[in-house]
């Protein structure tokens, strides 16, 4: 008796362990599928890459202190001209 129930115990070890296998494997796949399409519908909405946004956010900041470095040159120059400011 001792034998039987150590062979049912055993077989149901094994599926129990090939289920879990099974059920690994279901998920990896459904996270790729997921993944997949969530780049697809980013793809389409033309949503940026972070990389991309923050280069061009460092593009517009230097634009900026260039444009305020300008301001106050000019400034200076009308005001060494004579000219108001």
């Amino acid at each position: 008796m001792t034998q039987t129930n150590n062979r049912i115990l055993d077989e149901l070890a094994r599926v129990m362990t090939d289920a879990a296998g099974a059920a690994q494997g279901l998920k990896r796949e459904a996270e790729g599928v997921f993944r997949n399409r969530a780049e697809r519908v980013l793809r389409d909405l033309d949503v940026v890459q972070r990389e991309e946004f923050e280069a061009v956010k460092a593009m517009a900041e230097r634009a900026r202190v260039e444009n305020e470095r300008l301001e106050l040159r000019i400034a200076a120059l009308e005001q060494h001209l004579g000219r108001p400011v």
